[in-house]
């Protein structure tokens, strides 16, 4: 037999208002009654149904995450982290992908909007900068939340200091001895593409290492340009010693040109990339990366949307620690 909520307001001497207020972790209820009310809850096992709880309101309880980003283990950790914070609200997930360039991309967006009645969204690099759609977001008055948006001054979603995490890399493999320290960037209409460079030019100024563009390679966040990246750097006349790419995959692929190469990591040369995504403990040697905790910012990115829809002065723009994962990939410079 099915529980209703008047089961649970009847087992906790409350209002079903007083319930559904619980429910939507909405303010106003005190503490001891919304403890009572939630330890009913759990006993009876009780579960909102969807259709009621939309006709009972004004929200649909569906939000939508907005994506185009080659790297799916970024977006599979992303969209876990939403999702945990979706199911602990009550609320449904769905999954938008897009083509960020498109012309219609900002039709195809209020579309689904219209279509599906959306709460709020939760927008991804690169999507979460494009200014004509988070202008038609504002106009619509539809809550978002931006990750890793270029704009620190954006008032709600996740961030972290990617400059200076990259920063603290370089400062890793120059402790190691390496002076010839290249950079695989990442798509260049990713904000962290631009952070991740930065912290790299940091890295090697404070190291006293001078910055040679040579060393620099072009790349676009997925798997085969981290190959072909590699494979142009390691054919200069002075290849590189280390290489630190924009992203896991792109590690990944400098990974397999260098063997491929019959030289080794990190014996010939070192590697390490950025995220921590699976991929870097799944591969051989395990690579050295930074950790940016990408499922908590897909959760506090929700967390912070779901408050703003409940209030729209709620949510605010949340910082989140990295840090650096030392594994099997980087070692001493050659010859040290």
């Amino acid at each position: 037999m099915r529980i209703r909520i008047e089961d649970v307001a009847a087992a906790a001497g409350v209002s079903m208002k007083t319930v559904s207020r619980v429910l939507n972790h909405e303010p106003n209820v005190a503490d001891a009654t919304r403890q009572r009310v939630e330890a009913i809850v759990e006993k009876l096992r009780y579960r909102p149904h969807p259709s009621a709880r939309t006709l009972a309101g004004r929200r649909s309880y569906l939000v939508a995450m907005l994506y185009d980003n080659p790297s799916s283990n970024y977006l599979m950790e992303v969209e876990l982290g939403v999702l945990d914070a979706c199911q602990a609200h009550h609320y449904n997930l769905m999954l938008a992908p897009l083509v960020y360039d498109a012309r219609d991309i900002v039709a195809k967006v209020e579309a689904l909007i219209d279509q599906s009645r959306l709460d709020g969204v939760v927008l991804t690099p690169p999507i979460t900068d494009d200014p004509a759609l988070l202008q038609r977001l504002d106009a619509l008055d539809i809550p978002y939340a931006s990750i890793s948006p270029m704009e620190a001054n954006r008032r709600i979603g996740v961030i972290v200091d990617e400059c200076d995490a990259a920063c603290e890399m370089i400062a890793h493999l120059a402790q190691l001895g390496h002076r010839r320290i290249a950079h695989i960037k990442g798509h260049p209409a990713h904000g962290a593409s631009g952070w991740r460079l930065a912290g790299y030019r940091e890295g090697l100024k404070r190291a006293g290492i001078r910055f040679d563009p040579a060393l620099v390679a072009d790349g676009e966040f997925y798997y085969d340009s981290g190959f072909a990246a590699t494979n142009h750097l390691l054919d200069l006349k002075r290849p590189p010693t280390a290489i630190f790419a924009a992203n896991d995959d792109m590690a990944a692929g400098a990974i397999c040109a260098i063997c491929e190469r019959g030289l080794s990591v990190p014996g010939d040369v070192s590697v390490c990339g950025f995220d921590d995504t699976p991929i870097a403990r799944h591969i051989y040697p395990a690579l050295t990366t930074v950790r940016q905790p990408t499922r908590d910012m897909g959760r506090l990115a929700g967390v912070e949307l779901l408050k703003a829809i409940r209030d729209r002065n709620a949510g605010t723009m949340v910082a989140v620690p990295y840090a650096l994962q030392l594994r099997r990939s980087t070692g001493p410079v050659p010859g040290r």
